[in-house]
């Protein structure tokens, strides 16, 4: 007996590792006490409503009251969203361990994201800035150089980042090194590029970036509080709070809103005038005959007993019917996505910045994905393919220097004048 107690003594003892749990990390045993994750079956659903929709009221009140600032704020405010994803998902696969002996490494990936920022937005921005800076020589062609070597310089920055990943490289730590450069691509293709077409919208008319957004929030709310009230039947396994009577009470809600707030927000110039530059003043403009009201004769299906036989619309509102489908039926899948790679990670949300709503990521998911699509479709099926002189002149401006415009004045008055007096 006693060599046997001697013999188990001198085994050594493993110590029990404990798992610190992350904030947002999810608990695999979490939910099954109540036996459904379907919110009509949730006992906190009404504290938990209560907070999200304090926390909507004043995400909604901020939205507006930037939106009312202009393009420019508009867009700070993106750039700044762009900036607290980045930091999400860097998070979200960030080891604290490894990371000690890899000083400088969260440094480089904040090179490659504010790289792409740069190319991104000096080949969205471009024009604008150039008619912002025309009537200072000086600053005209310090621009110009600028632009046209945009791409000079920004491939220069990645591959100093390039070669910077390279020296760093440690024995033992390669995995760890390689999977965070790809993670960064990743988000860099997948989050960044994606979200700067809304920057995109903006500078077409604020009406561009305000329906598809407001569509994407509307879609939200309802299908929020459809299946808080008639949910019952599970929509998809990723999402198991998502139900069908939410999806399809949020899509007809979000199709009759694209219809009718198109006709709100078209009768403003503000949101509908492009900005030709990056100034903050008012802004003027011909409409166009997308934001002119026409008279349209109902359809002879329509009841008897309906009191109007023909409506005033606006052309836009049709294109509005396109956008309303995209962002209730496909745009989902954005958060469907997002689903199901929190899934993968064993994560509740990418972060906790927003009570009841998680992170900044959680709720752009969505967003995402219809600005590429509004972009798409505004640029394909809204903005006229033919050329014109305004776009003539734009490229004159981008693309040659100041000393080639006035060749090409003198050239073309030059033309001018020999046809109009062959003609004579």
């Amino acid at each position: 007996m006693q060599s046997e107690n001697n013999s188990s003594a001198s085994i050594p003892t493993t110590p029990r590792l404990r798992h610190r749990r992350r904030p947002n990390e999810v608990n695999p045993d979490a939910g099954k006490a109540n036996g459904s994750h379907l919110l009509v079956n949730d006992r906190n659903k009404y504290k938990s409503f209560l907070v999200r929709a304090y926390s909507t009221v004043w995400m909604i009140g901020g939205f507006v009251s930037i939106v009312y600032m202009g393009h420019l704020y508009i867009t700070a405010m993106v750039v700044v969203i762009q900036i607290f994803m980045a930091r999400e998902l860097f998070n979200l696969l960030r080891k604290a361990h490894e990371e000690r002996d890899l000083p400088g490494f969260r440094l480089l990936n904040w090179h490659f994201f504010f790289t792409a920022m740069l190319f991104v937005y000096g080949r969205i921005l471009s024009q604008r800035l150039v008619n912002t800076v025309t009537p200072d020589k000086f600053l005209f062609q310090l621009v110009s150089s600028l632009i046209k070597y945009n791409m000079v310089i920004c491939y220069s920055l990645y591959i100093a980042g390039f070669v910077w990943f390279i020296l760093t490289l440690k024995k033992k730590m390669y995995k760890y090194q390689f999977g965070q450069y790809a993670w960064t691509h990743m988000i860099l293709i997948v989050v960044f590029t994606q979200s700067s077409f809304t920057v995109a919208n903006i500078f077409e008319g604020i009406f561009w970036f305000l329906l598809p957004a407001s569509l994407i929030v509307i879609n939200d709310i309802a299908a929020y509080v459809f299946g808080f009230f008639f949910g019952r039947t599970p929509l998809i396994k990723l999402s198991p709070k998502k139900t069908w009577e939410g999806f399809i009470g949020a899509s007809v809600a979000t199709i009759i809103s694209a219809f009718v707030l198109a006709n709100i927000m078209g009768r403003f110039q503000w949101l509908t005038c492009p900005r030709k530059d990056l100034s903050t003043g008012w802004l003027h403009c011909d409409p166009g005959p997308l934001y002119k009201p026409e008279s349209f004769t109902l359809p002879g299906w329509v009841p008897s007993w309906f009191p109007w036989k023909e409506i005033i619309v606006l052309p836009v509102q049709w294109h509005a019917l396109c956008l309303g489908l995209f962002a209730s039926i496909i745009a989902p899948f954005g958060g469907f996505f997002a689903s199901g790679f929190k899934r993968a990670f064993k994560v509740k949300d990418f972060g906790d910045s927003i009570p009841g709503h998680g992170g900044i990521t959680d709720r752009m998911d969505c967003q995402m994905v219809m600005a590429v699509f509004a972009y798409i479709y505004h640029q394909s099926f809204v903005v006229p393919q033919s050329l014109s002189v305004e776009m003539i002149v734009e490229q004159i401006l981008t693309n040659l220097t100041l000393e080639e415009q006035q060749a090409l004045y003198v050239k073309l008055g030059q033309i001018i004048q020999e046809r109009l007096f062959g003609h004579s």
